[in-house]
């Protein structure tokens, strides 16, 4: 979320945060947001009676808010499909794996398991199959013979989700990238795969 901040401040994505929901109230991410001068709304899931009932209250929220993007970073909650419907081809999510290999938790831990020589992340949109909406950008990187969960989590953090997640925010922003259907559209071409390193724009890579 700092990231896709500081990418707005300084001009990579051309768009203004307008604000940073969490769904719980101790959120790192919203004392980010307070001292960033940013809009900052907690809305815990635990208020509310049932998922229906939390996700017309984010929706609505939302709805006030008017976002043109809805970039998720650690909102680790899976929304229903009414609220999918909703805002569909606006919502992007970063997950830690080369999906669709591994989606859900323990990503690291699992390619760690799987002997995997590969891992990496993914930006995509989402869509009511969890981690399973259509992949715009994905980035491997190597796993080294001593690396553990924490490690690999570090490095795919820094080497690939802190890369390809502001440069998918700019592409939307630009108007570069959309969802059609089910199908990623960038630069108007549908693609067949998603996106890699080679497509990073220089201020990303």
């Amino acid at each position: 979320m700092e990231a896709l901040h500081r990418a707005c401040v300084d001009g990579r994505i051309p768009a203004d945060v307008v604000a940073v929901v969490s769904n719980r109230h101790d959120a790192p991410a919203l004392a980010y947001a307070a001292r960033s001068g940013l809009r900052a709304v907690a809305l815990a899931h635990d208020d509310f009676s049932s998922r229906d009932a939390y996700d017309a209250a984010l929706a609505a929220t939302l709805r006030e808010l008017q976002p043109d993007i809805i970039a998720m970073a650690g909102f680790m909650r899976v929304v229903g499909a009414a609220f999918i419907a909703e805002f569909r081809g606006r919502i992007l999510n970063i997950h830690p794996s080369l999906l669709p290999r591994y989606p859900g938790l323990h990503t690291h831990r699992r390619a760690l398991d799987a002997g995997d020589a590969e891992h990496g992340a993914t930006v995509h949109f989402v869509t009511e199959q969890l981690d399973g909406g259509p992949r715009l950008i994905q980035t491997a990187l190597s796993v080294k013979a001593d690396d553990d969960e924490e490690s690999l989590a570090d490095r795919v953090l820094q080497q690939v989700e802190l890369k390809i997640y502001p440069q998918a925010v700019a592409w939307m922003a630009r108007g570069d990238v959309k969802l059609v259907g089910d199908q990623v559209q960038w630069h108007g071409q549908t693609l067949q795969a998603p996106l890699g390193a080679r497509e990073l724009g220089d201020a990303f890579r």
